[in-house]
């Protein structure tokens, strides 16, 4: 299944949501009403989700003048893909992680926190951004960020409906535990897409991040290293825009996933043994 076909099941698995949950709010002309958004938000999203989420995490652009190494390193990454140049971001986050956006590889981004600068080496750091550099190269940056933008919708949509109530066909409201379970169901099934999809674009980078270094250990150390302390620091935007977490190298909101469907990354013990027989693999 290519990442286009992906993208456009994605867009209507949402869209079919955010019908559900227009025509529980208002019946018919509620349905209409949300297909006609989740329309607009489909296009929107296209367009302009990689900038809103890059605004959210208040992400500050470098060159090669403010940030002459790691725009280097990006650089040379990018080289090896055979990628366009991406635009490069830092994040001043103690957390350390980082993430790739855009809706293409010629409108692609990359950016990383202080906090993984500092406590990776520079081996380790070109693992972990020749990996979100795999993400652009194998357009997965495009089913990231629609999806990000389109679980915030339903969660929107949904928490709209647990407060404000809906009507049926014939204007008489709905049963209030309805929309209460609606608030809670919608976002709990449109978070179940996203991960699905995460995990199995996690594994694909880490290998594709591998080929493009040359080097799968360094991205193995990288990931041990981020697994543990991430644990330890919280990253507050992740915490308030809980739908970008599998947008990133490894799970900002580590501990709080709830069983194998819930996870929005792989397991990292996995992740590290698959680099370690690819290591073994070119040795």
């Amino acid at each position: 299944m290519n990442n286009m076909f992906k993208t456009a099941m994605l867009m209507a698995a949402f869209v079919a949501f955010l019908g559900v949950i227009g025509a529980l709010i208002g019946g018919r002309n509620g349905l209409m009403l949300a297909l006609l958004f989740a329309g607009g938000m489909n296009l929107f999203a296209y367009w302009n989700s990689d900038q809103m989420v890059l605004r959210m995490y208040n992400a500050q652009e470098v060159d090669a003048r403010s940030a002459p190494e790691f725009y280097g390193m990006v650089a040379e990454l990018a080289q090896r893909a055979g990628l366009p140049m991406p635009r490069v971001y830092v994040i001043h986050e103690e957390q350390p992680n980082a993430f790739a956006t855009g809706r293409d590889p010629e409108h692609a981004a990359v950016a990383a926190t202080t906090g993984i600068m500092r406590m990776l080496d520079y081996r380790e750091l070109r693992g972990v951004m020749a990996h979100e550099l795999a993400h652009v190269r194998h357009r997965d940056t495009l089913i990231s960020t629609i999806s990000a933008t389109m679980a915030g919708a339903v969660s929107a949509l949904a928490n709209f409906a647990m407060f404000f109530g809906g009507r049926d066909e014939n204007g008489r409201p709905v049963n209030p535990l309805a929309g209460i379970l609606l608030a809670i169901l919608a976002p709990l099934a449109a978070s179940l897409i996203q991960m699905a999809i995460s995990r199995a674009r996690e594994f694909e980078a880490d290998r594709g991040g591998a080929e493009i270094s040359g080097d799968p250990l360094a991205l193995a150390g990288a990931l041990q290293k981020i697994e543990y302390y991430a644990q330890g620091i919280a990253m507050p935007t992740a915490q308030a825009h809980p739908e970008t977490a599998q947008m990133m190298i490894i799970n900002p909101l580590a501990g709080l996933d709830v069983g194998e469907l819930f996870r929005t990354h792989p397991h990292t013990e996995e992740r590290i043994a698959r680099l370690h027989a690819m290591a073994r693999g070119v040795g």
